[in-house]
């Protein structure tokens, strides 16, 4: 399988497109983690908080805010639908994608994802805190 693609452009859908905010240090992280797998079909990486994303600047809002993945048949999917799609793409992280299929377990998630939304800020606080603190000694 090839390298995963790395969308540029906000309308190709032909492939599992992940969304995601590049501005955020977690997001960072946990996609550079995803991007180091090979994944089980195609899929383009688009950073959100990229000028070249090409968005209006209330939909560029809108995607950084939640965690989007749009379908190869052009459905986008936001928050733990999003991440149950990404994860069924992903070798090792398949069988959570089939957990989170199963009847009421996304609703679940979705409950635990707006938890950890209501976090973020201050989580992201602290990785760009310790981020900080670590390119000061280096």
């Amino acid at each position: 399988m090839s390298e995963p693609q790395r969308a540029t452009q906000a309308d190709n859908c032909d492939v599992l497109t992940v969304m995601f905010d590049g501005a955020c240090p977690l997001c960072r992280r946990e996609i550079g983690m995803y991007q180091s797998l090979t994944p089980l079909e195609t899929v383009a990486w688009l950073d959100v908080s990229e000028t070249t994303a090409n968005m209006t600047p209330a939909d560029q809002a809108s995607y950084m805010a939640r965690f989007h993945v749009r379908q190869n048949d052009g459905i986008v999917l936001s928050g733990a639908a999003a991440f149950v799609a990404l994860w069924l793409a992903m070798p090792g992280w398949r069988w959570l994608g089939r957990i989170g299929r199963l009847p009421g377990v996304t609703p679940m998630l979705e409950l635990l994802y707006r938890g950890f939304l209501k976090l973020r800020p201050y989580l992201q606080r602290w990785v760009r805190a310790a981020e900080d603190v670590h390119a000061s000694r280096h």
